[in-house]
């Protein structure tokens, strides 16, 4: 008989339950992660709100390696007990997109495709231990692993995947060099994540966001943002107008949770030819969009998702380099018996004034 150990599994619609699992022997090829802390993501949330079938959730995960194959150790240049990040995605590494360095497109990642992502495969799927909320996890040879140095505090590792979007989408996708202006509207953990990669990129930062998300927008002085705007209180796009003397945004991107405003107000506070990035679904469509003036103005609009492997080293390097504060991110660190307080808090209906939420098996 093998180990036994504990995993927080999604069994209905907003209910987890701790169930026990065997810790499954590994061939050359596989490995054993000992989890550390997982953050909790919006993924995570629709998850576990929208019930499919039983599986463990957490895909933000940091930890030590456990076990690890003579193959896998040479394929991975790891050994156990170092200590490491994982990447969400299992990529096949034979299709178009894995071969050209795009593995975040790969199907074999989409479950929807039918494919295998951490933290949104059932548990029928064995050795089950496809999620972080559990003590330990199972690494799929595929398994796309970054060190992480010992000296970095668990609650800031786990920042890692939320700061590597922000590296993909301000250095790689948006180019974000010194001396430029750039606007981030939605000051949650991905919107302050970007605007930690733009100022490591030498921007200017500006966050923007409503009365309700006063305390984030704090948070973002706080970590260095260099202007806030209280859109409840300030007029956008005169307050733009103040800020940089007329020249408005050279990149703008929204990553709001809901309602279409957002984008429609990026587009109005983008500078002439500047850039605005659309990072967070809206699922419905935007009427009121005026196509015109992104065609008077010259703008650039895109769609950013996801991260690619130099973002996430990226992200790393800056985590352990201790240039920013970011510890101040994490709101709420949960056991893994809380697991449900831990995805109600960070869905805005637990405990108050969530940002980056983990929990520690």
């Amino acid at each position: 008989m093998g180990k036994k150990i504990l995993a927080a599994v999604a069994v209905a619609e907003k209910e987890t339950a701790l169930h026990e699992f065997e810790l499954p022997d590994i061939s050359p090829e596989e490995g054993i992660l000992r989890v550390e802390i997982t953050g909790i993501c919006g993924t995570d949330v629709s998850y576990y709100r929208h019930f499919q079938e039983p599986k463990i959730l957490g895909h933000h995960v940091v930890g030590y390696i456990e076990k690890i194959g003579d193959l896998a150790a040479n394929k991975w240049g790891l050994k156990e007990g170092d200590r490491v990040a994982m990447e969400e995605y299992i990529p096949c590494g034979q299709c178009k997109a894995c071969r050209t360095g795009s593995y975040r497109s790969c199907t074999f990642t989409d479950p929807r495709s039918g494919g295998i992502r951490y933290g949104t495969v059932p548990i029928t799927l064995q050795p089950s231990l496809w999620g972080g909320f559990s003590q330990y996890m199972y690494l799929h040879p595929n398994s796309v692993l970054h060190k992480i140095a010992d000296h970095v505090p668990a609650v800031e590792a786990a920042l890692t995947l939320p700061l590597a979007n922000g590296f993909e989408w301000m250095s790689i996708e948006g180019k974000v060099r010194t001396g430029q202006v750039v606007a981030i509207y939605g000051p949650g953990q991905q919107g302050l994540a970007c605007g930690l990669a733009a100022k490591a990129a030498g921007a200017t930062v500006i966050m923007i966001g409503r009365s309700s998300s006063l305390r984030r927008l704090t948070l973002a002085r706080e970590l260095g943002m260099d202007y806030i705007i209280n859109t409840s209180t300030d007029d956008l796009y005169s307050r733009m107008e103040q800020i940089t003397e007329g020249k408005m945004a050279d990149l703008v991107l929204d990553v709001t949770s809901g309602g279409t405003t957002p984008v429609t107000d990026s587009i109005s506070i983008a500078k002439k030819g500047g850039t605005v990035l659309l990072g967070a679904y809206k699922y419905q469509t935007i009427p009121e969009l005026d196509i015109d003036t992104v065609i008077k103005k010259q703008l650039t609009l895109k769609g950013v998702r996801g991260h690619s492997y130099e973002s996430v080293q990226m992200a790393t390097e800056l985590i352990s380099s201790g240039r920013f504060p970011l510890s101040k991110l994490n709101s709420h660190n949960y056991r893994l018996d809380q697991v449900d307080l831990a995805l109600r808090t960070a869905g805005g209906e637990g405990e108050p004034s969530p940002l980056l939420v983990t929990v520690t098996p």
